[in-house]
């Protein structure tokens, strides 16, 4: 098997940590493996495939003479604004986790499972966009039962885990809930949040928008249609709640006006979709939960259900594990698929 020689920009944040675990899981033709980050980090190690490997200064230089052949970035827009085209210049497939790239028409947005025909478009620009964590989980279910039914409407609510918001999400509520047991709540510091995340939710994720939706929610309704090649209504309310990992979505589909809905019909398209996993059954407490879905690869749904009052409505619950299905492990297919492409 041909072997790959592999960067990693934000190696020793959680997304990069978690792209060495998916990579050495599924046994990615690894050759050489770069790990990069901010002068922070340099000198710190990660190991791989048994492995020791220091982690160096991310710079615009330090692409050059190096042969790497696919560039995961994970450090955030603003470095990808400024790094991925060095990677780019020196013959690297860029595939970039931030939202810096996600909507540029000219560079793919891709969830392999949903539009994997899009990868083709790489070589215009060398860089392929992996969705928000929260889009990609969603169009997961949406793909099979549009391709059923034909969607014309969705409305989500996300319950988002504070390791969206990396490390230091979780670190702040670890730390918030041991000021709650040791009865120092009221003195616990917001740094990470807008406000206390500790028993609370806050319906607030990114920046305001001026049409009173969040960054977050518009990300979700301008990357959907992208990835799946659609038009059809979106909206999203995006809310952080006090869980460490997973997020969930609770979505409502409309599908075209002369559709009766089939539950059973629709449970089967979703359970045989590649990379879904279907737990749905209510009488015995089973069903998608972020405990459920955390340290795996799969898009678990559930509480598949018609509306009470319109044939053509259907009501759902969706749980993945953001940092690998919604991150690290998208990437990983992308690269797959970008392998078998070029192969």
């Amino acid at each position: 098997m041909k072997l790959y020689n592999v960067a990693v920009v934000g190696a020793s944040g959680a997304v990069g940590e978690e792209l060495f675990r998916v990579m050495e899981e599924q046994n990615f033709p690894v050759g050489e493996l770069l790990p990069l980050a901010s002068i922070n980090s340099v000198g710190k190690e990660i190991e791989f495939n048994g492995k020791e490997y220091k982690i160096q200064e991310l710079t615009e230089d330090v692409f050059k003479g190096r042969d790497i052949d696919i560039a995961f970035f994970s450090a955030g827009g603003s470095i990808s604004a400024k790094y991925a085209k060095y990677a780019v210049e020196s013959g690297a497939v860029v595939i970039d986790n931030t939202s810096h790239f996600r909507m540029i028409d000219n560079i793919p947005l891709v969830v392999p499972e949903v539009n994997p025909e899009d990868i083709s478009l790489w070589e215009e620009t060398g860089i392929i966009a992996n969705p928000n964590c929260s889009t990609i989980q969603m169009v997961q279910l949406l793909k099979p039962l549009h391709d059923l039914y034909g969607i014309k409407r969705v409305d989500v609510s996300t319950y988002q885990a504070t390791s969206g918001a990396g490390k230091a999400g979780m670190e702040e509520l670890v730390r918030q809930m041991q000021d709650f047991f040791a009865f120092k709540l009221d003195e616990t510091k917001v740094e990470a949040f807008t406000h206390q995340i500790a028993l609370n939710v806050i319906p607030h994720i990114d920046t305001p928008q001026e049409n009173g939706y969040t960054k977050e929610e518009m990300k979700m309704v301008n990357e959907t249609n992208k990835i799946m090649h659609s038009n059809f209504a979106v909206s999203a309310t995006c809310v952080r709640v006090p869980v460490l990992r997973s997020h969930s979505e609770s979505i409502t589909i409309t599908f075209e006006d002369d559709v009766d809905v089939n539950v059973e019909e629709a449970r089967e398209a979703l359970a045989s979709f590649e990379n879904v996993k279907l737990v749905d059954d209510l009488k015995n407490n089973e069903y998608p939960m972020p405990m459920t879905a955390t340290d795996t690869d799969e898009t678990y749904v559930g509480r598949v259900r018609k509306d009470l009052y319109a044939s053509n409505i259907l009501h759902l619950w969706g749980v993945a594990d953001q940092v690998r299905v919604g991150a690290a492990t998208n990437s990983v297919r992308i690269a797959q698929k970008w392998i078998e492409l070029e192969g």
